[in-house]
């Protein structure tokens, strides 16, 4: 899941992507409303989590504007405001859902997903790869009909290598799509994310889904013959 969180309290930022981010969710943020409407305009997320006292333009026109624009991603209002009429107004110019702070972090999350699964026009697709399923409205994964059990990690770095169809991809390009842009570390972590996958959708199956390309990268195969 790749999530744009909207929020000039830098504070408030900062944990927000610290938690999302636990969850294996991407955040990306902006501080002020003006590159928050950019962001979301050109940016293709999932979910825009958009608070409402902003500087710039406040939440309700960005969330106004996003719509004239076209775009259908879902909108959760996050603000300080918890009055009837200042939801009923972020619901009237095209929100999907409004939480008032403090927060649950658990409500949070679930909410989120939620919004996911609906979608903004069309609930997103399964990918299919062989026999190998995976789909991001609920988080699951089947080889077969077996169930695979992932972390959410795990499923965002499979998610992604998905996507790309058959592509090579290097470890640069997971870490910018799957980490956030607060990410520091070592990119061979993403290593350890796919040893991980194969121990998981690999392994027990007999199959060969991720290969690696030397000195490139890695790229999921359709076919996922035996080793």
């Amino acid at each position: 899941m790749r999530i744009l969180v909207v929020e000039d309290d830098r504070r408030m930022a900062g944990l927000l992507r610290r938690g999302l981010a636990a969850e294996g969710i991407v955040v990306e943020v902006a501080h002020d409303g003006r590159d928050g409407l950019h962001m979301a305009v050109e940016g293709g997320y999932d979910v825009v989590v958009l608070d409402v006292m902003l500087p710039g333009l406040n939440g309700y026109r960005v969330c106004a504007r996003m719509r004239e624009s076209g775009v259908r991603t879902p909108v959760l209002m996050l603000t300080a405001k918890d009055g009837e009429y200042d939801e009923a107004e972020g619901l009237d110019t095209g929100a999907d859902d409004y939480v008032t702070k403090p927060f649950s972090y658990v409500t949070l999350i679930a909410r989120l997903r939620a919004l996911v699964r609906r979608g903004g026009s069309e609930r997103p697709p399964a990918i299919r790869v062989g026999d190998l399923w995976i789909d991001p409205a609920t988080r699951r994964c089947r080889r077969g009909t077996v169930e695979v059990e992932l972390t959410s990690r795990e499923f965002a770095v499979l998610e992604y290598l998905a996507r790309r169809g058959g592509e090579v991809v290097g470890k640069h390009e997971v870490i910018e799509n799957v980490w956030d842009q607060a990410f520091q570390g070592d990119v061979n972590i993403v290593e350890v994310y796919v040893s991980a996958l194969r121990r998981k959708i690999d392994a027990p199956f007999g199959r060969h889904t991720i290969r690696t390309v030397r000195g490139a990268g890695y790229r999921l195969a359709g076919d996922g013959t035996p080793r």
